[in-house]
């Protein structure tokens, strides 16, 4: 899954700058080791000049069999040795050798000439700090949506259990060819809350998640257009917005209108749609105000092609300030 150049870079200079640190402590460790026990230095040079023959003697053909196990034979010898100096001093041989974060690639990103799994996380992690909304994704979970908000109308409270057991479920069972969903409904209703309670459970399970306004995008595509040097050229909120496992725009309609933001939108939406990728849209426009403010295109994309999920009640913030 892509984040763009400067996650990519940004992902590496931080995985080189926790192996330099790794081999430092590893460094200083065995120097400190090695002025208690100055012999312990004179038998790893010792081991060194062994491999460095035994290594000659490969190179140098012949039957070298016998040659080779007095070497092997010796190496194993120092090696003891060293370990017992170490012993002595309270040591083992991981004391001195660099504990790295990530024990599969050592912190060099790739292991078996692929990326690693820790250099992925690390790019979907920089991922959120770059583009993503400041979410309380702590607070807006699924136990904290509260269904007490919308007991004084019958119809809102059956709508709205249903709605919150229809996002538990998409959550529990996404996959990156999960639906895509358009959350409708007025200001105040907990789509933001359900949104954000979706992207938290996504995101345990491993996936990417962008989280964020319309606006906030708006605006990053907007600056990477006019900032790159060449016009042509992918930006990096484009290309998150496009490769990320799970899209979550929030507040359509909100976002500042102009011919280029709207353009990107549609790429967005019908990329992803394209490309079997799943986004979850809330806003509190209407089907036709959709159509009106984007294009019949885009608002043709949505209805054909996204579950709808009607949010209906009171604005809960609204409740929320009356009853204090």
């Amino acid at each position: 899954m892509g984040y763009g150049k400067k996650i990519y870079e940004e992902a590496r200079a931080r995985l080189e700058q926790s192996r330099r640190e790794a081999e430092d402590r590893a460094r200083l460790a065995a120097e400190a080791f090695y002025q208690k026990c100055p012999e312990a230095r004179e038998i790893k040079d010792q081991m060194g000049a062994n491999a460095a023959r035994a290594a000659r003697a490969v190179v140098s053909g012949g039957d070298v069999r016998a040659g080779l196990m007095k070497l092997r034979d010796r190496g194993m010898a120092l090696q003891a040795q060293y370990e017992e100096l170490l012993k002595q001093q309270g040591l083992t041989p991981q004391d001195i050798k660099p504990r790295y974060a990530c024990p599969l690639c050592g912190d060099t990103g790739f292991t078996d000439g692929r990326m690693c799994q820790c250099l992925k996380r690390l790019q979907r992690n920089l991922a959120y700090e770059a583009l993503n909304m400041n979410a309380p994704l702590g607070k807006s979970t699924f136990e904290g949506f509260s269904l007490d908000y919308y007991k004084d109308d019958p119809r809102a409270l059956r709508q709205m259990e249903g709605v919150l057991s229809a996002c538990r479920q998409y959550a529990q069972r996404f996959r990156p060819d999960s639906p895509s969903l358009l959350f409708k409904g007025a200001t105040g209703l907990g789509k933001t809350h359900l949104s954000l309670a979706i992207a938290g459970q996504v995101i345990e399970k491993g996936y990417g998640v962008l989280y964020g306004s319309a606006q906030t995008f708006a605006v990053a595509l907007e600056r990477e257009r006019f900032d790159r040097p060449d016009p042509e050229a992918p930006t990096d909120a484009n290309s998150q917005l496009l490769s990320c496992d799970l899209l979550i725009l929030d507040d359509l309609g909100t976002e500042f209108p102009s011919q280029y933001v709207n353009a990107a939108l549609y790429h967005v939406v019908n990329s992803r749609l394209l490309s079997e990728k799943p986004t979850i849209i809330s806003t509190n426009l209407s089907m036709k105000e959709l159509e009106s403010r984007y294009s019949e295109r885009f608002a043709s994309r949505i209805a054909g092609f996204y579950g709808m999920v009607e949010f209906l009640g009171r604005d809960i913030r609204i409740q929320r300030r009356t009853a204090r």
